[in-house]
């Protein structure tokens, strides 16, 4: 019995080593710890971290050590001192202020060398970790109902530019409608909107009245093209505003065509992350006041009448707040915004972002560049949060407002609706201005439709629970094998082992989030995987009550039964790329767990059992019978 190749072997031996390898993190337990991330300009250096220490060592907070990773300072906390990680994070936002992000972690502690050939445990789902969930849906309505306002202001733009007469330009029942006072008029707007206006649709409406009228209807394509806009720069307006609650490592993806699910791991304080969540934010463009002097504004209070105090977002090299004055008249605001992107200067080939307004202001910025060339303009990003609080017994509702500029550039020539602002530092700046210019404020309202709160304390339970579910059915598994088949019984057990640890050492190198219903899936992939060995034990067993000899029954049962394991499998697969593909959430979490169990036990239940067998029997010369279960007296004779 030297059928078995020895690359198979090494094959088997190295593919299992990888696994126990890749394994092994997920026995590690996670330390408490405390990520600072720097804010506004701030700088994450060695002067910040003797800085933390300082501040933990006055407070007498325990820590174990304080890392400095790229963009982050990671303070180690004792296991178990959940109350010191409280502690120590409201001292240092306290002391650091908001130049920096204080959030709540779990730091790894697998051994640094494992960390390098990217062996990590599996992060952790909100359902075992703790957090707060929301679904938030967009007003799809409320979008749609801008959109054709913005195509209102483009139409009644293009029949002014071409002295077309009209009567009005407003929203029907499916779209906007033209009505116009002669059937001439008609004619010439329906040319000159086709033109124009390419977005829209045009055709000709029914008479009303005296007038004669055209139906505008956005096209379906564009229609997409705002919803996925639309999404995105929600999703991006919400990872910024996320970022002022200290979450590590939170979740912001679409899902569906107008849905946004939002996790923040570690977070308990839902009236908080409400309240960021539904702050409002726009963009203001305006002149900058040259005759004026910011600092002695800022000094002794006397600001021009035409003018206001605002502060750069970025800080001087003292760390003290840089003022700047600007005129209190609003050239344009984000409302007129229409898209922003950020791209090299096509002329010098330095950092630059194109900005795109709407025809109302493109008409603003082109009357005021064509009498401001080659003066300054700033932006200003403008973010209202609402506050409640409660003063003598009664719910007093206010709003917080943050007034920073986050832009100010020089105007190189007149421009409308489209210009690019330039002399940013880098690309990194260039993509995050553009950025903030799509995401100040939000495409379109968004709702809560769901919410959920998980405590650190059920997410333990949870882990502990589904640990327990993990085991028990594994035992369960491994008992009924060895009992019903014996010695093939247990070689079935050692490869049905190792498929746990091939699933979870897979699962870890890519990253996939163990959730509850991830759990779940282990749990039916163990209890699938076994079927094979089940067809496998069976097949041997058929073969030696027909006469085989014993060498001939293990070669031609697993011969025979690899075709209806693959076919059995293959079905189960396409199940679980349905899951992965269609689903989303804990659904897709199930499926990818399923996809990744079925090709293990693929693996481990065929070569892994295989290679086994082969390295039991092969150096047996002669063979009587073989011990795989209550049949083994007759079967044994029968040989």
């Amino acid at each position: 019995m030297s059928d078995f190749p020895r690359w198979k072997y090494v094959l088997v031996l190295v593919v299992l080593l990888l696994g126990v390898l890749y394994g092994v993190p997920n026995l590690f337990v996670q330390q408490p710890a405390v990520q600072i991330s720097a804010n506004r300009g701030a700088t994450v250096d060695e002067a910040l971290k003797e800085r933390v220490q300082g501040v933990l060592e006055k407070d007498g907070i325990p820590f174990d050590r304080i890392e400095t990773t790229p963009g982050h300072l990671l303070v180690r906390l004792p296991v178990g001192e959940s109350d010191a990680q409280a502690q120590a994070q409201e001292a240092l936002r306290g002391d650091l202020g908001d130049q920096y992000v204080v959030a709540l972690n779990l730091a790894s502690t697998v051994p640094a060398w494992m960390r390098a050939i990217g062996a990590r445990e599996m992060p952790k789902g909100l359902d075992l970790q703790g957090g707060v969930h929301f679904l938030l849906e967009v007003d799809s309505k409320d979008v749609m109902d801008k959109q054709l306002q913005r195509f209102a202001d483009d139409i009644r733009s293009a029949l002014r530019d071409k002295g077309i007469r009209y009567q009005s330009v407003g929203q029907g029942p499916n779209g906007l409608v033209v009505q116009l006072r002669t059937e001439e008029d008609r004619d010439a707007a329906l040319t000159v909107i086709g033109a124009k206006v390419p977005d829209v649709a045009i055709t000709n409406g029914p008479r009303v009245g005296e007038a004669y009228t055209l139906d505008a209807r956005v096209r379906p394509e564009k229609i997409r093209e705002i919803a996925q806009n639309t999404i995105r720069q929600n999703v991006g307006t919400l990872s910024n505003r996320i970022n002022a609650l200290g979450v590590a490592e939170p979740l912001i993806q679409q899902q569906g065509e107008n849905r946004i699910a939002v996790e923040l791991p570690g977070v308990q304080d839902t009236a908080e992350a409400k309240k960021t969540l539904g702050a409002q934010a726009t963009l203001e463009y305006r002149a900058v006041d040259e005759n004026g002097d910011a600092f002695a504004a800022m000094r002794n209070g006397q600001i021009p009448p035409d003018s206001k105090l605002f502060y750069r977002r970025e800080r001087g090299p003292d760390g003290q707040p840089i003022p700047i004055l600007l005129k209190k008249k609003i050239i344009v605001s984000g409302d007129e915004m229409v898209d922003a992107s950020s791209a090299p200067d096509p002329q010098s080939g330095t950092p630059a972002v194109s900005v795109v307004l709407n025809a109302t202001g493109g008409r603003k910025m082109l009357d005021f560049t064509t009498q401001n060339v080659g003066k300054p303009m700033a932006v200003v990003y403008i973010e209202r949060t609402p506050e409640v609080r409660i003063v003598d017994g009664k719910e007093v509702r206010s709003a917080k407002v943050t007034e920073e500029v986050i832009s100010v550039a020089t105007i190189r020539g007149v421009f409308s609706n489209r210009f690019q602002t330039t002399g940013l530092g880098s690309n990194k700046e260039a993509s995050d201005l553009a950025l903030l210019l799509r995401s100040g404020s939000l495409a379109a309202p968004i709702d809560i439709v769901e919410e959920r709160v998980i405590g650190p304390s059920l997410g333990k339970d949870n882990i502990r629970k589904g640990i327990t579910a993990v085991i028990l059915g594994l035992v369960a598994v491994l008992v009924f094998m060895a009992f019903y088949y014996w010695l093939f019984g247990l070689i079935a057990d050692v490869a049905l082992f190792f498929n746990l640890v091939l699933l979870l050492a897979i699962m870890s190198a890519v990253g996939v989030t163990l959730t509850m219903p991830g759990i779940a899936g282990i749990v039916l992939t163990l209890g699938m995987a076994i079927d094979a060995n089940v067809l496998i034990c069976e097949r041997i067993r058929e073969e030696l009550r027909n006469g085989s000899t014993p060498y001939a029954a293990i070669r031609a049962g697993y011969d025979k039964a690899w075709a209806t394991i693959l076919d059995a499998n293959v079905t189960h697969l396409i199940s679980a790329l349905a899951l992965m593909t269609l689903g989303s959430g804990a659904i897709r979490g199930f499926g990818v767990t399923l996809f990744i169990g079925i090709l293990t036990s693929m693996f481990t239940s065929v070569t892994v059992s295989n290679a086994l067998t082969h390295l039991i029997y092969s150096r047996r010369k002669k063979l009587k019978g073989l011990p795989i279960g209550s049949g083994y007296t007759t079967i044994a004779a029968a040989a």
